[in-house]
């Protein structure tokens, strides 16, 4: 069965107190709507939909960033979750799969979840997300009978039995897009808020005959956030799943609180993560790879064995071999680091590529920028690059080539040969000697002039 995500992202949020749209806020390093898309892919949907409202053009702007293929339609007035809903229709008339609602201020939905969500909706007509929290509070209530889901009720309108139910209500909901469409068209807004209410779906489905059931998860799941606290609160909680995920799989981190993972860092079995390191989007680390203190990876990937950091910093497009080894206060962006090549200390390796075994001095630059456009540097098997050597790209320096410490490369090295492109050195004999009395003595005078 086709599916289509509907994926509601249009709320200001207003407690965040911001000018970002409450669902591009990020929480491990991504904005929380990509989250939720990316929690929607496990059901390899065919369109996904994203209804925008407040800061529409940003939304549009990420949403389209992280998938190409979605469509953005826009809620002027935030009428309620049903009256969202709704805006998804004329994009997806004629779909007649099922949809799968979710929402870009609930980041942790679990692929999982969603897959037994679909397994349910072969069985029944509409299929709801339900979770029982430790305090229930002012959540929805999801009202059960002897044959599935009777009706969701909120809890400004809930009777004192009603709000003594426990199974809540996550706003997650399952149903054949024409029948979906078809229910939320029938939805009235004769309520406390005076909103138009998707969770009125349930009873209006039971009334025409049609099945309801509840899917159960974690309540750590569907976590929503309004507030900055609750945006804190909501890193804590991935943070410490995803430390814990990485133990439970062999990932070696003597102090796991001080590790920051990413929605998509990918770390292999036996590698060891020193404290303070900090995994931006887009990183993969192969098994036995050791990543040093308070270094900061994202877009990049680092082969088994090799070596990273400590203070390193490792931008998209970084692709280090195995055993190779980048020290501290080295930068390596967009850039090829060959088989057991070494950046050993304080460097800069943008758009270049550095062959099998090179050893790349202290304080080596590849200058790849002129202003305008981006220049590539290659260096060769085997080079040797002397230390402060600024490298202007674009240039190449052969296999088994050396630099002179010092040097200012701006033609290609020929393979096997020395560059040395530096001034020659001069000595005056006597000179400092003289300089420095010179002006001691003009110290002294100015001193007793004053």
């Amino acid at each position: 069965m086709p599916i289509a995500l509907i994926v509601l992202a249009a709320g200001k949020g207003t407690r965040m107190n911001s000018d970002l749209p409450k669902v591009l806020h990020p929480v491990a390093g991504e904005a929380m709507l990509i989250h939720a898309i990316a929690a929607g892919a496990a059901l390899g949907p065919e369109r996904v939909v994203v209804v925008a409202g407040h800061g529409a053009e940003a939304v549009r702007r990420a949403a389209l960033a992280h998938d190409p293929e979605a469509e953005v339609v826009i809620q002027a007035e935030q009428l309620g979750t049903a009256h969202a809903v709704a805006q998804a229709a004329p994009v997806l008339r004629g779909f007649d799969g099922d949809a799968v609602v979710l929402y870009g201020d609930t980041p942790f939905i679990g692929a999982e979840t969603l897959l037994r969500m679909a397994e349910a909706r072969a069985r029944h007509d509409v299929v709801v997300l339900g979770f029982a929290p430790a305090d229930p509070g002012r959540y929805g209530r999801l009202v059960m009978a002897g044959d599935g889901l009777e009706r969701i009720v909120e809890f400004k309108d809930a009777t004192e039995e009603e709000r003594a139910i426990g199974l809540c209500n996550s706003g997650v909901v399952m149903a054949a897009a024409p029948l979906l469409f078809e229910l939320v068209e029938a939805v009235g807004n004769d309520n406390a808020a005076g909103e138009y209410y998707l969770t009125d779906i349930v009873a209006l489905a039971r009334t025409r005959g049609l099945s309801a059931t509840a899917v159960t998860c974690d309540a750590a799941e569907t976590m929503g956030v309004n507030s900055r606290a609750e945006l804190a609160a909501a890193e804590a909680a991935f943070q410490a799943r995803a430390r814990a995920g990485a133990l439970e799989t062999g990932v070696t981190m003597p102090a796991p609180e001080t590790v920051h993972f990413a929605r998509d860092t990918v770390v292999g079995r036996d590698a060891l993560i020193e404290p303070y390191v900090v995994f931006g989007p887009g990183v993969t680390v192969e098994s036995g790879a050791h990543i040093r203190s308070f270094s900061h990876l994202e877009g990049c990937h680092v082969s088994r064995g090799a070596v990273v950091g400590p203070y390193a910093r490792l931008r998209p497009g970084a692709e280090l071999s195995e055993d190779v080894r980048i020290g501290n206060f080295v930068e390596v962006k967009n850039a090829l680091i060959a088989e057991g090549a070494k950046v050993n200390h304080l460097s800069y390796i943008g758009d270049a590529e550095v062959g099998a075994g090179a050893n790349i001095g202290a304080g080596t630059v590849t200058c790849n920028y002129d202003g305008v456009m981006k220049h590539r540097t290659t260096i060769g098997k085997g080079a040797f690059i002397g230390s402060d050597t600024m490298l202007v790209a674009p240039v190449t320096v052969g296999e088994g080539a050396m630099t002179a410490s010092g040097s200012v490369i701006t033609r290609d090295v020929a393979p096997g040969a020395l560059a040395v492109a530096r001034a020659r050195q001069e000595e005056r004999a006597g000179f400092a000697t003289r300089f420095f009395a010179r002006l001691r003595a003009l110290k002294a005078e100015k001193g007793r002039g004053e």
